[in-house]
This record gives C-alpha cells, structure tokens and sequence, in this order.
C-alpha cells in the first residue's frame, strides 16, 4: 500500500521548516537588495550596477561579510549606500528578527510557527520567553547603535562637516555592531578601511567595543543583564563565550605586538595590535595593511576569520563554542575522561559531534575554495585562502584579491559568504525536512584511528 492509499489519494501537506524560512527570507532579502543595487541612480556614473556585482554587493552586506568588487564610498551614490546600510542592519539582526518585528508593530499575534523560527533565528534553548526575547534585541540593539554614532560623531564631524560626519557616524557604527566590515572612507584612498584612523583612541575604542558587542550573541547579553557582576550566575555557554571571546582578543594582540608591529611607534603600536586582533572576528574593518605581515601573522588572521563569532549574534565563522567544545573534547581524550566539560558542566555526545560536523565542513569548503580560486586565477595559495576564510567567516578583510577575480571565483564567494552567515547545520537541516527515526542498530567493529 502506498503514500497515495493511505492519504485517500493525496500526498501528505510537507509543512515548510524553521530552517527552510530563514534560508528563504535571506535568499529573498539578497535578491531584492541586488535588484535595488541595479537602479541608475545606485551607481555615480549613473548606469547602475551589473547583476553580478550587485549580487556578490548585496550577498556580502546581508551575510554582513564587508567584502567588496567596488568601493563603497567612490561607487555608489548615497541611496546606494543606503540601500547596503539597510541590508547589513537586516543582516545583521537576522532576517527573521526584522520580519517579527514588523509583525509585532503591525498588533497581529505571532503564532508557535513563528516563534519556532524565532527561536531557531537566534538560537535560543527554548521557544518560551522568545517574543519578550526578540524585543529585548531589537531595544538593546538601537540603543548601542545610537551610542556609538553619538560617540563617533565628534570626530567624523570634525573631519568631514556635520550632515556627511553625521552619515558617517552612524554607517559605521552599524557595520561596526553588525560585524560587516562596509566602510566609506574610500573618498580618501580606495579600500583603504581605517588606516587613517589607526592611532584614533575614540574611533579604534569604539569600533573595537561595537565589534565584541556584537559578536559575544544575543543570549549573553541577556546573561549579563540579568546576572551582571555574579559570574558564578552565568550559564555554562556565557562563560565560554567570554572566555574565549577574551583569549582570542589578547593572545593575538601579544603576538602582533611583539611580532607584526615592533616597528611601529608605541601607541600605534598598541591600537594596531588590540585592534588586529578584534576584526577578524568578524569585522572586517582594518587599520593596518595586512599584505605587509608575515605569513604566520596572514594565517593567524586566517583562523581568527574561521572561529568567528558566537551563536545567535551579528557574527558569523564556526562560533567560538564549536572550536571551545572541539578542544574541549579533545583534552578529555588526552586526559582519559568519558567526556568534554566546562566549568563544571559535561557536554552533551550530540553538540560534540554538531562541533565535528560544522568543523569538518568548515575546513572543507575553506580549503576546497581556496584551491580551486587559487588554480582559476593563477594566484598564490594564501592569498586565495585568505579571501575564502573571510567570506565563510563573513569577515570581510581582504589581501586586494577579490575586486580582481572572475565570475566563477566571485561566485565561489558568494557561496561561501551565504553559508557561513546561514550557517551550515542550517542548509543541511532544510535540505532534511524530516528527521528519519531508525531503532535498529548496525553491528559495531572497533577502527584504529590516531
């Protein structure tokens, strides 16, 4: 008897997912962002951007990656910049964080579908409390995003006049927040981020803060209202989200300071330091040029890129969870434990095995888009990994390469950027709709590994 007898000659109704609707609601933000990138008045010579620049444009502002074929400030006009100042705060807070709110302005009741994307958005443990949630979001997220426009503005002010400083303050302290890395001070010197701001207390200080802020994740923030000062309150996943978060800003800063930037002068020395080791996760923005370190301070830029961020923020990369529960893990087997652990809490099989996974995958696509753009393109391996470790770590930091790929590599970006954003656990889950559930096991045989 088959699916047609039982359902009296209809196929069951497949009910879309939660996974499903936020790769919808990106791919659908993406499209209409390209096509309003196309308009002649989105470009200043006035003949608009073509389909593929506009979609690698708006690909990388929705992914909030900052990686760019055009300057930002020099090409487009102010609605374009608009338009990509729109698709990184839609990026940035999610798709489904937007729409929701929307929704809830608009009085209609949001209903468990909806909450079950919400809850799958931001990556919450739990549908309950998700409504108050997303608002506690939406709020915290404006109130940082005006703060830091206010704090930029003397500066950007004073240097540009008050209407352009005004705009300038508040594009970057979006892209800043959102972790896109979209700069505009290409007016100075094209692609050239904030070099010119490199010994800036105020901009590097509060470009820095707006970078972590956003990219610790939503659910902390909610943490550290609720529990402040009392770590020993913190959930297990906070705690590692702030211990990581801080490993990652100061042994970097360490080695780029004794070893990058010794030649540098002591204040410069220090904000290019601190601030090199910010970005890459998952920033983009620079204040330093990155073509002139070293190869092992290009590849410490290059895992940066990939940890990335942390679950249900701005960010993007593999999270700074997935790499503390793959060392976790780890360190149980060289200490013969039964199994990972962190301040005291064991580690559920499932979410070392996800760690694997989203690892594995990682690495893969990372490794297999950098050769094949470095053999398409004829350029050197590093250079080629270091753009495919910015795009699915939608970080946004560039060696000069992208503007001067073609349209397969360009297209093995855009890729990559819409992954890493997504997030892979996320394509993988929609692609499977329906969780097979099998109560038969395989004979087992041991494997040598290692």
């Amino acid at each position: 008897m088959d699916v047609k007898q039982i359902t009296g000659g209809k196929r069951p109704h497949r009910h879309i997912t939660s996974f499903q609707v936020i790769i919808l609601g990106f791919f659908s933000v993406i499209l209409i962002g390209s096509l309003l990138l196309m308009l002649p008045f989105a470009t200043q010579d006035g003949t608009g951007a073509t389909f593929p620049d506009a979609l690698f444009t708006a690909t990388s502002a929705v992914c909030v990656t900052g990686l760019i074929v055009h300057d930002t400030a020099t090409y487009w006009t102010a609605f374009g910049q608009g338009v990509i100042l729109s698709l990184i705060q839609i990026g940035g807070m999610g798709v489904v964080t937007v729409a929701v709110a929307i929704v809830a302005v608009s009085g209609r009741k949001i209903d468990l579908m909806q909450r079950s994307v919400m809850q799958e958005s931001i990556s919450a443990h739990q549908v309950g409390g998700i409504v108050r949630m997303t608002k506690f979001i939406l709020k915290t997220s404006v109130l940082i995003e005006l703060t830091g426009a206010v704090l930029l503005m003397p500066v950007f002010c004073k240097d540009f006049g008050l209407g352009k400083g005004i705009w300038y303050a508040v594009f970057h302290s979006i892209s800043a927040f959102c972790n896109a890395g979209f700069d505009l001070f290409g007016i100075r010197e094209q692609f050239s981020s904030l070099v010119s701001y490199g010994t800036n207390p105020i901009v590097n200080g509060t470009i820095m803060a707006l970078i972590v802020i956003g990219g610790i994740g939503f659910l902390t923030w909610a943490d550290i209202k609720k529990n402040k000062w009392h770590w020993k309150k913190y959930r297990m996943q906070s705690k590692v989200i702030l211990s990581v978060t801080a490993g990652l800003i100061i042994v970097p800063a360490v080695y780029f300071y004794f070893f990058e930037f010794s030649s540098m002068a002591l204040g410069e020395r220090f904000w290019s330091s601190l601030f090199q080791s910010v970005t890459p996760r998952t920033a983009g923005f620079n204040t330093a040029d990155l073509t002139l370190l070293t190869g092992t301070g290009q590849m410490l830029i290059i895992i940066l890129m990939l940890i990335g961020g942390s679950p249900g923020s701005t960010a993007g990369g593999m999270k700074t969870t997935t790499a503390a529960v793959m060392c976790s893990n780890a360190l149980s087997v060289f200490q013969k434990k039964e199994s990972a652990h962190f301040y005291g809490r064991r580690i559920p099989e499932d979410a070392v095995r996800l760690a694997a996974t989203v690892f594995m995958m990682y690495v893969v696509l990372f490794l297999g888009g950098g050769m094949i753009i470095s053999y398409i393109e004829e350029v050197p391996l590093m250079s080629a990994l270091f753009e495919t470790s910015s795009a699915i770590g939608t970080v946004g930091l560039s060696l000069g390469l992208t503007p001067t790929l073609g349209g397969i590599s360009k297209a093995i970006l855009i890729g990559l950027m819409f992954f890493g954003r997504v997030g892979g656990m996320t394509l993988i889950f929609a692609a499977v709709s329906e969780r097979r559930i099998n109560m038969s096991k395989l004979p087992q045989e041991k494997i040598t590994v290692g």
